[in-house]
């Protein structure tokens, strides 16, 4: 009587499972919705555009840009964590909306790390640091000294609370010990146009959109924060290398699709990501904005498992530097 009930209960999970497993074979069945939580224009939404028309080419299905800007990103995450986890809706996600916003909004978030999975890592980007032209500060030593001789310290510019550039300049504070107030502002094209008007001392920012100026000589770059030198800035020396030993932090770009979307679904797009990533014309355009190759796997590229990997640790780090520094949005 029990093994009759079991093999039906067994049937019966079957039958139910059955229409899913279906649908996630034959995935995509419909465009794709690849949410960026960002206006349009900026970096992600160029890593976002890119990555959209290589997977259009790949899956044989349109890829639909959508932006839906707000909350430092958390408009346009909590809507693809609420979707329907079939595929069709993912999230262009950033080191903010995958890490940072866990350990600066808290208890406001409206999802959590589980209402996510992780497909796969696109690109890292490093951020720079840049101080005004006429600042006395040649070097990042110079620059820490400089802090701490000038009342009240120096103020560094970012494109916001809770963005790459300011969880980066905290940590650079906490490292080096340097006297600097950080100032807000709505995007990096504000701030950078603050700095090159010398309206505040320094600034950090991702490499992308401050490149241009600083190869017009509008801006001095003291150092970037990735591991290696950028191909874009190779006479620009590292954190590292400039004395703040240990120093690597990167802004990054990846997708998170809903939670409970089929693992057939999820090891798909892993692969296709993967193969976007290391995709030559992709790879070359990504480059000469000063992006790197995600590096999770030993062939350099990435995976749902090890994006995961990398998303808990970033958000366990990132936590530790807002805990520090007290970094919250208010």
């Amino acid at each position: 009587m029990h093994a009759s009930r079991r093999r039906l209960l067994a049937g019966a999970t079957l039958l139910l499972a059955a229409p899913r497993l279906a649908r996630a074979q034959a995935w995509p069945s419909r465009p794709v919705r690849l949410v960026i939580p960002f206006t349009p224009a900026g970096t992600t939404d160029l890593v976002g555009r890119l990555a959209a028309e290589q997977l259009s080419a790949r899956l044989g299905h349109s890829v639909v840009v959508e932006n839906r800007p707000g909350a430092g990103g958390n408009v346009g995450a909590g809507f693809v964590a609420r979707s329907e986890p079939d595929g069709h809706t993912l999230l262009l996600t950033t080191i903010g909306t995958g890490a940072i916003n866990f350990a600066v909004y808290g208890d406001r978030m409206p999802y959590k790390p589980e209402d996510l999975a992780a497909a796969g890592l696109l690109i890292r980007v490093p951020n720079v640091l840049m101080v005004a032209n006429s600042l006395p500060a040649r070097s990042v030593p110079e620059l820490v000294a400089l802090s701490k001789t000038r009342p009240g310290g120096l103020d560094y510019g970012t494109a916001g609370i809770g963005s790459s550039p300011h969880v980066c300049g905290e940590l650079f504070k906490l490292m080096t010990g340097a006297a600097m107030t950080h100032v807000p502002y709505r995007g990096s094209a504000p701030m950078l146009t603050e700095l090159m008007a010398e309206r505040v001392d320094a600034g950090m920012d991702n490499i992308p959109s401050s490149l241009a100026f600083i190869r017009d000589g509008k801006l001095r770059a003291l150092a970037t924060t990735g591991a290696r030198r950028s191909k874009v800035l190779p006479d620009v020396p590292t954190l590292d290398e400039a004395g703040v030993k240990g120093f690597e932090a990167t802004a990054w770009f990846g997708v998170l699709a809903p939670a409970q979307t089929p693992k057939p679904v999820i090891a798909r797009l892993g692969r296709e990501l993967d193969a976007v990533a290391k995709d030559a014309a992709f790879r070359s355009r990504m480059e000469q904005l000063g992006a790197d190759l995600p590096g999770l796997t030993p062939d350099g590229g990435t995976s749902p498992e090890a994006f995961e990997q990398f998303l808990t640790a970033e958000r366990a780090r990132w936590l530790d530097v807002a805990r520090r520094s007290g970094a919250k949005v208010e």
